[in-house]
């Protein structure tokens, strides 16, 4: 390989220069070069952008696809490398098939083997067609962010971010060149300024005066060159300064673009949770139908219950006895009536702090543990709560049920 020597010398030497310069920054053994307040303020929004951007993006990443059990994460690193490479080589990456459609798989299997014109079975069945159509709305999902809102950080991070960071570098070392000349010229005058000291005129030293005015000669050149050095330096900084400048106000785009690409996020996520809540809906529809499919089913059933049938799910379910002239379930909801069941009672601890919308509701301390319970024709997001001897409805979403 032909190697270009005197190139090589140049570039050691320059690289050596920066080190001494940037050691003596370090240690205050050397002036440094400020830049401006608005563009220190632009390079700490750029870095705060770089910061947040990642953040979003692996969290988001993780939203998408949340990571499984340690024993599945090897695989899950895989399935992620396979996306990196697919993207890499600009092709499609296959469709996979998601966690509910999976479930939907096992469910209708397992209805085919315990029996499809069972109770279970058809409620396999039913639950199964729903999880698939939930897998499949999970899949768009996905899909739709990875391309709305995914892509475009990375892009951010792997192409205009990685262009900001080499325009930085290079102003970094423009600068420590800057100085570096700069320290220079402050020592070539210093020493010009001794030289040109007043030399002895005594006719028995003659020989001093020549040298010393061949000295000052000497470092007014070294001056001289200082300067023009000077100068190059100054024009290349403030160039890669104003290329960096440009470069750094055009954050203010990329926040222009991530705010709609945030929007489309969002849309595409209220869609996919309509989509969950409409599949949901007339799946609970179509197991109220079935009679006895689900515990607090309030539709009568199609045959009477067994003497058993009776004793155990008044064993199961808390029976709040009715008011005389209030149907069921408004006297369930009638919390000055409504006594603890004996049986069905569970703890739960509080995640958040929930205000009270009305009398009828109970406000929460997130952390503080309380007593939960159902009542027949509740809401099934709501459950009955007390603390001491204070009662009323609070969010499931709120609770983490203790066994």
């Amino acid at each position: 390989m032909d190697f270009n020597m005197k190139k090589l010398a140049s570039d050691a030497g320059i690289f050596f220069t920066r080190a001494v310069q940037f050691t003596e920054e370090k240690f205050g053994q050397a002036e440094k070069t400020e830049l401006d307040a608005h563009f220190e303020n632009l390079l700490a929004r750029a870095d705060s952008t770089k910061n947040w951007t990642e953040k979003i993006l692996r969290q988001t990443e993780v939203l998408l696809q949340p990571n499984p059990r340690p024993r599945w994460q090897f695989l899950a690193n895989s399935a992620r490398v396979e996306e990196f490479l697919y993207e890499k080589l600009d092709r499609k990456v296959p469709s996979r098939v998601t966690n509910g459609e999976l479930l939907a798989q096992y469910m209708s299997e397992a209805a085919n083997e315990l029996g499809p014109e069972t109770p279970y079975g058809k409620t396999l069945i039913k639950v199964g067609e729903t999880e698939k159509r939930l897998g499949a709305a999970e899949r768009d999902f996905i899909h739709s962010a990875s391309i709305n809102f995914l892509t475009p950080l990375r892009n951010f991070l792997e192409g205009d971010w990685r262009t900001i960071s080499k325009e930085r570098r290079i102003l970094q070392n423009r600068r420590l060149d800057l100085d570096a000349c700069k320290a220079r010229l402050k020592k070539a005058k210093a020493a010009e300024a001794k030289a040109a000291a007043v030399p002895d005129f005594q006719e028995t030293r003659p020989r001093n005066y020549i040298l010393s005015a061949s000295a000052s000669a000497l470092w007014s050149d070294e001056v001289d060159k200082a300067e023009q050095e000077l100068r190059v330096a100054q024009t290349e900084f403030d160039r890669q300064a104003e290329v960096t400048r440009l470069l750094l106000e055009g954050i203010s785009s990329t926040h222009v673009n991530h705010l709609r690409c945030l929007q489309e996020f969002v849309e595409s996520q209220a869609t996919y949770y309509a989509q969950c809540y409409r599949h949901m809906l007339d799946l609970q529809k179509q197991l109220g139908r079935f009679p006895g499919t689900f515990v607090g089913n309030t539709e009568p059933a199609s045959s009477p219950l067994s003497g058993a049938s009776l004793a155990t799910a008044a064993a199961t379910i808390p029976v709040v006895p009715t008011v005389a002239g209030i149907p069921a379930t408004e006297a369930a909801l009638s919390l000055d009536d409504v006594a603890p069941p004996a049986s069905g009672t569970r703890k739960a601890r509080v995640l958040y702090d929930y205000e009270a919308a009305d009398s009828s509701e109970l406000a929460l301390l997130a952390d503080e543990l309380i007593t939960v319970y159902s009542l027949p024709g509740m809401d099934p997001d709501w459950l009955i709560g007390e603390r001491g001897n204070r009662k009323g409805k609070v969010p499931v979403t709120y609770l983490e049920l203790l066994s």
